[in-house]
């Protein structure tokens, strides 16, 4: 799990996001977003790059999906949204 959430820790580090990031490392949330597919154009069993913002009382306030794995929203617009 250590090297997977590397770059996670990276990117929280990089930006100062004020919140917590998921590493889904069984995919269980990430199939219960609908998020996962067992193929991909360049991978097999990945996830599309995704942020979902949930309140305390787990209701997702707002929801992000990339088409391709380089795609991530900006820390800018991510504030935003929270």
């Amino acid at each position: 799990m250590a090297q997977r959430s590397a770059p996670v820790r990276r990117y929280i580090e990089e930006t100062g996001m004020p919140f917590h990031i998921l590493v889904d490392q069984d995919r269980s949330v990430t199939k219960a977003y609908g998020v996962w597919h067992k193929v991909g154009l360049d991978a097999w069993n990945i996830s599309r790059p995704a942020l979902f913002i949930v309140s305390k009382e787990g209701i997702v306030r707002a929801a992000w999906v990339a088409e391709r794995q380089e795609e991530f929203p900006g820390r800018e617009d991510i504030l935003k949204e929270l």
